[in-house]
């Protein structure tokens, strides 16, 4: 909060004018949530707040957008706790070259970048969520699909007000958010999409790189060992969406992975889960349609993540669900979902509730 001020402080000092700062805006959001989740040995009946967030934004000298926001919610010292999840800065003087700095979202598949207000469903599709870096399978810790680096962006070919061509190229450090580089190296995340028509966009984007701990733990055949651990992975994404002015909204994506996963949760422990493989992949498809624009709307969505590209280790998840926005910033929705887990053989149904209000 104190970081968030500071350039209040320092705009009311002498030599400092309007004209230097613009646009400044103090937001954020809460998500609060009901859910139940009937899966057994596992259940679950409880409110809980999902998100609480609060972000600082402006611009400088007319060319540099600033964004700082952290989440406050969650429990105090974990990696799930209160912490910063956006602090970067970007040059735009020209649509065509961009460069962003500091920490940000991943340039890696078409939903990861959404507001979580805006995602549409009860939470970001399994592939998603396992595959951009957010509750990730190769055992990061929670980023949020967020990491350190630079970025250059930009958009071509415009066509009545529409660009046909967009592209993203990002070097992170790999190691996820509020954290320093474990073993100098990078990761390389880039993506393409094309915009044929207004409110279409089809894409890739491809993502290579590594994660690093420094800690104890065993090798392959059991044998102590310690230091570093560096597993390399390569990921792509096949994107499309369609978003149309009356609210309708089609989107869509496969996502696979190559690279191994560590065992247990804790940044210290480098042993790798030797069992579940090295490729992963995942896909969905969701649609949320209109019953009235602006106000109005009924969802469905299918969502499959195979921890190990195969048959027997998918989940899939089918939802439904309707939502309503009160005055634009209030937004309340419910869904239900039916869950196979196909590992455990495990069939369940789940109910999500959520209200969610922008300031």
């Amino acid at each position: 909060m104190a970081l968030m001020l500071l350039p209040l402080a320092g705009w009311a000092q002498e030599g400092w004018s309007k004209d230097w700062f613009q646009n400044l805006k103090i937001g954020g959001y809460i998500i609060t949530e009901y859910q139940y989740n009937g899966k057994e040995g596992a259940k679950k009946n409880e409110f809980s707040t999902r998100l609480v967030r609060l972000n600082f934004q402006g611009t400088v000298a007319g060319e540099f957008d600033f964004r700082i926001q952290a989440q406050l919610n969650g429990m105090a010292g974990s990696s799930g706790g209160p912490r910063i999840v956006d602090a970067y800065m970007e040059w735009r003087r020209f649509d065509f070259l961009k460069v962003k700095v500091g920490q940000f979202k991943r340039a890696f598949t078409f939903e990861n970048p959404l507001h979580p207000i805006d995602e549409g469903f009860y939470a970001y599709a399994l592939p998603v969520n396992k595959l951009s870096g957010m509750s990730d399978r190769n055992g990061c810790h929670a980023s949020n699909g967020r990491d350190v680096g630079l970025q250059l962006q930009g958009d071509f070919l415009k066509v009545n007000e529409r660009n046909l061509l967009h592209y993203q190229v990002a070097l992170y450090n790999g190691q996820g958010i509020n954290t320093g580089d474990k073993d100098n190296r990078k990761d390389l995340i880039g993506e393409l999409w094309v915009s044929p028509v207004e409110g279409l966009r089809i894409g890739g984007s491809g993502w290579t790189g590594s994660y690093t701990r420094e800690g104890s733990g065993t090798d392959a055949q059991g044998a102590a060992i310690s230091g570093k651990r560096a597993l390399g992975l390569n990921r792509y994404a096949l994107s499309a969406e369609y978003a149309t002015k009356s609210d309708w909204n089609f989107r869509g994506e496969y996502i696979h992975s190559q690279g191994k996963a560590f065992l247990n949760s804790s940044e210290s422990d480098i042993t790798v889960n030797e069992a579940l493989g090295d490729k992963a992949d995942g896909w969905y498809a969701g649609v949320i349609a209109p019953i009235k624009k602006k106000v109005c709307h009924a969802k469905a969505r299918y969502s499959c993540y195979r921890s190990m590209a195969t048959s027997g280790s998918a989940q899939d998840q089918y939802e439904v669900g309707l939502d309503y926005i009160f005055l634009k910033r209030v937004k309340a929705q419910v869904g239900y979902i039916y869950v196979n887990e196909h590992a455990v053989n495990k069939k369940y149904s789940m109910v999500d509730c959520q209200l969610s209000v922008r300031f």
